[in-house]
């Protein structure tokens, strides 16, 4: 039998999602938690590989079982009671067989999170913004991220990607008010570091350092380091995950 967990999580505390030696992640706290309750290995497949420090508003994940489960609240009750206070597990629910959590993602968003002002409830989950930023020159340059489909000079350096290609379907900054803001990109996939790099670098627009037309020929060089700074990955949020047959829900 194979399941689809719906969840959450701030990334503070985690070196990112994947399973890793000597370290921390999400996946390594539930399958951990799992292994406990169910009372055999456990592992799952993330629809993403967040990096350290990144949260998570909605995420997705599969796993297998030789048998049906019999009490699907019961199991994430027991989950929620083990994975600590920056994990939340919302749901689980039965899938067909092949279903995959990363593989059959036909779209992902991003938030990324900025404030103008020094305050103490945004400093850990948004980046404290420089107050003049033109944020109508940086959608402008936003709106280039949907012509092109090679993001190479926004993908971390010798990564293992089979390929840079990405088709971006979305990409916006929106006023939250009180001087708060947030960067929305949607696309069918992305690379690592990918979102903070464009964020980075529409930023260099925002302040006049670099050009539209800048934005531009960065994205056509196919450099990373061409491109603006990788920007601080708490500010960033995977916020959704979307699916042909499946619909994340609390």
């Amino acid at each position: 039998m194979r399941y689809f967990m719906h969840l959450a999580y701030r990334g503070a505390k985690f070196h990112g999602w994947q399973s890793q030696p000597n370290a921390v992640s999400v996946q390594s706290v539930i399958e951990e938690a799992m292994s406990k309750v169910m009372r055999c290995e456990m592992k799952i497949v993330g629809a993403g590989r967040t990096d350290a420090g990144v949260n998570a508003h909605s995420m997705v994940a599969h796993f297998d079982t030789e048998s049906p489960i019999v009490n699907i609240d019961g199991l994430v009750r027991g989950l929620n009671s083990l994975v600590g206070n920056d994990i939340a597990i919302y749901s689980i629910k039965p899938v067909h067989d092949d279903a995959h959590a990363r593989f059959d993602a036909t779209a992902r968003t991003y938030h990324y999170y900025a404030h103008t002002e020094k305050s103490p409830f945004c400093h850990e989950l948004s980046w404290q913004a420089p107050a003049n930023l033109d944020y109508e020159k940086m959608n402008e340059a936003a709106k280039i991220l949907f012509e092109v489909d090679d993001f190479t000079s926004f993908a971390k350096l010798h990564a293992d990607n089979k390929t840079n290609i990405c088709r971006v379907t979305e990409a916006r900054w929106e006023p939250l008010g009180d001087g708060r803001w947030v960067f929305i990109i949607t696309a069918d996939r992305f690379l690592r570091n990918m979102v903070r790099a464009v964020v980075g670098t529409l930023v260099e627009v925002g302040r006049g350092k670099i050009t539209i037309d800048d934005f531009r020929r960065i994205i056509d060089e196919k450099d990373r380091c061409s491109a603006g700074t990788s920007m601080p990955g708490h500010a960033l949020f995977l916020w959704d995950v979307k699916y042909p047959y499946w619909e994340c829900s609390k």
